[in-house]
């Protein structure tokens, strides 16, 4: 019996975010909206995400002893966050700069801060929070040895979902873990690291000769490619009013590594990580935009339906069903 059905291992970042006509060009200056604080970070968003849907969340990451750290730590507790693997000291709290241009599409620039300094050590301190849960979530704004150490710490029968933002290329032990590796476009290039057509499928066949045990692929409008050994298919995102994309994709993560912990298939997990982060898009703020299970429930008529077949490869006959096509 686990204790967690998901813990997040990851950053913790405050938002810094202004909004912009357009962004700027090198050497040029241009005026944006009265300044915005809101709790961010990937690690952080992910938590919440998934403890505000109803899922059983702890996090475990590393805040300065300032504002912008006690300003995270009451969001993830009112969210319902267990924060005792919450370390705090060291450095200050991580910063984001996010600029949101009128259409919702934003820009970000981090400062690690005390994201940086959550070691191999203080993974190998929490390893009781580790055998306590069902799926363990993490991202690359944390040192990548940190990453490392979090594989060579799982359970048996536990699950690795990682999003490797920002991208690097990944070691081959991290790799294998992975149950899904998610990407967007550009990370699965960084992963690849090497030239690729413009062919998802061909992305995904790529990624998984690598050794993932499954890899989701966001596709923004279009949808998300879900793929792993015995099944390819396109998740049709939902057509939604996007007033600002901040934190949707770590609201899709988070959606999507909660129900695969609760025993739904890949397909069936990004089907309703879709309405996750559709329902993410119609409100300004990473955090404080997650939808409850109810809202979620709300976007249900807007998502296609029936949800897509997959194709399934079997060693001796394919049979194909025409996919669809993730708000990111």
């Amino acid at each position: 019996m686990y204790d967690y059905d998901l813990l997040v291992v990851g950053s913790a970042n405050a938002d810094l975010v202004i909004g912009v006509e357009r962004r700027p060009g090198p050497g040029e200056t241009v005026l944006g909206s009265d300044l915005s604080v809101h709790p961010g970070g990937k690690g952080a968003n992910q938590a919440v995400a998934a403890a505000r849907l109803g899922a059983r969340t702890a996090l475990l990451a590393r805040v300065g002893d300032d504002a912008h750290g006690r300003l995270l730590l009451d969001s993830q507790r009112s969210a319902g966050v267990d924060t005792a693997g919450v370390l705090s000291g060291g450095a200050p709290t991580g910063v984001a700069l996010i600029t949101v241009d009128p259409s919702g599409d934003n820009s970000i620039v981090v400062s690690p801060g005390a994201n940086a300094r959550l070691t191999p050590a203080d993974i190998r301190d929490a390893s009781g929070l580790l055998r306590a849960s069902r799926v363990i979530s993490a991202q690359l704004e944390i040192p990548l040895e940190t990453v490392g150490e979090v594989v060579a710490g799982l359970a048996p029968g536990s699950r690795l979902v990682l999003n490797p933002s920002p991208p690097v290329p990944l070691p081959a032990a991290i790799l294998a873990a992975c149950d899904p590796l998610i990407v967007n476009e550009h990370e699965a290039r960084v992963v690849l690291g090497a030239s690729v057509g413009d062919d998802p499928e061909e992305w995904a066949r790529a990624l998984l000769a690598l050794g993932p045990r499954s890899v989701v692929i966001t596709l923004g409008a279009r949808g998300a490619l879900v793929a792993d050994d015995r099944t390819t298919a396109l998740v049709p995102s939902v057509r939604v009013r996007a007033v600002d994309t901040t934190g949707a994709g770590d609201a899709f993560t988070a959606a999507l590594a909660w129900r695969l912990g609760a025993g739904e298939s890949l397909v069936e997990a990004a089907s309703y990580a879709a309405r996750v982060g559709a329902a993410a898009v119609t409100k300004e703020g990473a955090q404080v935009s997650f939808p409850t299970a109810a809202e979620v429930a709300s976007l249900a008529g807007a998502a296609p339906d029936p949800a897509p077949e997959p194709h399934v490869t079997a060693p001796e006959q394919t049979v194909s069903t025409p996919g669809q096509r993730v708000s990111e």
